[in-house]
């Protein structure tokens, strides 16, 4: 029984290695069709050893029965992101190829409506998988403003590290990491961050056009991310710290499980 139990736990994380090996398939596909330089490359590995790393790490500490199809899914967004995050840091070399880094910016976007279905329609939903799905969303929010900083400007940075900014902060000030309440106009505005800034990247309009409408999309980020702690303040943030009649717990913020399109 115990050697069952073992060998299930380690199932999971066999499907992590299968994921590294996939980012390095597409990493040398890439490679071999634009000549992809050494800046795209290490960025590219970097990007696939910590995936895996972090991923591996969190499967060990809650040790599912499978991966699961939702998670799956969200693996196949991380690898196209991936290959993103390489394109764009060969960019600061040389020019790259706008419709293929559109083209899988463009499936990682689609997918990502995709995994919280299957996680809902296979009931598999976890808190795992919600995190996973949040932290491959910011990632690539934030490489996709790295690239189109290079021709806006670097204010354009705020969009992809308002996120990080808020976790730093809450790091200080533990009433920021409070549950928030379900929100639609959440949603959108953070599904919209990753549609403005695609097209930005696409150079499809005028660049006037692509600053008002990237500066549009951050006044949005700014108002979302300012209505929630402006709520969070009123529901903790006011009150006076007051000393837990038990032992303390160091538990991290309880993060909910994927139900999100």
């Amino acid at each position: 029984m115990a050697l069952n139990n073992t060998y299930d736990a380690r199932l999971p994380q066999q499907e992590t290695i299968v994921g590294a090996g996939v980012q390095l398939l597409l990493l040398a596909l890439l490679g071999s069709a634009i000549g992809m330089g050494p800046a795209g490359w290490l960025t590219g590995l970097a990007f696939a050893i910590a995936t895996w790393a972090v991923l591996t790490r969190a499967l060990r500490r809650s040790r599912p029965r499978s991966f699961g199809p939702a998670n799956r899914v969200t693996l196949g967004r991380a690898i196209l992101v991936g290959g993103v995050t390489a394109l764009v840091a060969d960019s600061f070399q040389s020019s790259p190829p706008v419709s293929l880094l559109v083209g899988l910016t463009a499936v990682a976007l689609i997918l990502d409506g995709v995994d919280g279905k299957v996680a809902r329609r296979t009931g598999t939903s976890s808190a795992l998988g919600a995190r996973f799905d949040m932290e491959v969303d910011a990632f690539l929010i934030l490489v996709l403003s790295v690239y189109v900083a290079m021709s806006l400007g670097p204010w354009v940075l705020l969009i992809g590290t308002m996120r990080y900014a808020f976790v730093a902060a809450a790091r200080v000030l533990p009433w920021l990491n409070a549950a928030l309440p379900p929100s639609m106009a959440r949603k959108t505005v953070a599904a919209m961050q990753g549609i403005v800034l695609l097209v930005a990247g696409a150079g499809i309009l005028p660049r006037g056009a692509t600053a008002g409408a990237v500066l549009l999309a951050l006044a949005l980020l700014v108002w979302s991310f300012g209505r929630d702690i402006v709520w969070l303040w009123r529901r903790d943030g006011g009150k006076p710290a007051q000393r837990p009649a038990g032992p303390v717990s160091r538990s991290p913020r309880p993060v909910p499980a994927r139900s999100e399109g």
